[in-house]
C-alpha cells in the first residue's frame, strides 16, 4: 500500500498527495463505518498531508476539514491518485 512509505526516515519517499475514493472495503465492519460517518465515501477527494514522526498516524484532509487515521484505518479505502 502506498501509505507504507509515508514513514519519517524516508520522507522523500512519501507519496503525499490527492487522491479519490473508489470504494471502502467492508472487511471490519466497525472501522469501515466508521470511515464512512466521517465522509470517507465514494467519490470523495481526500489529501493525505503528512505522517507522524514514526509514520502511523496520517494526516489527510477531507471535504474541508483533517483527519489522522491510522494505517490500518486507511487499507481499507480503495484510493485512485489524482495527477494534477
Amino acid at each position: 500500500m502506498f501509505f507504507e512509505c509515508c514513514a519519517a526516515p524516508r520522507r522523500e519517499n512519501c507519496v503525499c498527495g490527492r487522491f479519490k475514493v473508489l470504494r471502502v472495503k467492508h472487511e471490519e465492519a466497525g472501522i469501515s463505518r466508521r470511515l464512512l460517518c466521517l465522509g470517507l465515501v465514494p467519490g470523495v477527494m481526500i489529501e493525505v498531508l503528512r505522517a507522524a514522526p514514526l509514520g502511523d498516524p496520517l494526516e489527510i484532509r477531507c471535504q474541508g476539514y483533517n483527519l489522522a487515521l491510522r494505517r490500518e484505518e486507511l487499507s481499507l479505502l480503495d484510493l485512485e491518485r489524482i495527477v494534477d
